[in-house]
């Protein structure tokens, strides 16, 4: 027999959400397969994805120097 259910790990022990359905006394083989969390964490997932990809000293000055170079024209008064 084969029985797939949800259970919660409380102190310990695997906790089943819903009923088994499985013979009391029967040896079980388990395989645990956790569920995912939930797509709002994506952040704490993400964070620190960049480190040591990117030269922050480079990149600052670049945008400072890119902000002194003018393209606009100069208004004719």
């Amino acid at each position: 027999m084969v029985a797939t259910f949800k259970a919660r790990v409380s102190n310990g022990a695997l906790k089943p959400l819903d009923g088994t359905k499985l013979p009391e006394g029967d040896e079980v083989v388990v395989t645990i397969s956790t569920i995912p969390k939930p797509a709002s964490d994506w952040l704490d997932r993400i964070a620190g994805g960049w480190v040591g990809l990117v030269d922050m000293d480079k990149l600052e000055r670049d945008i400072y120097e890119s902000r002194l170079i003018s393209t606009r024209p100069t208004p004719q008064l």
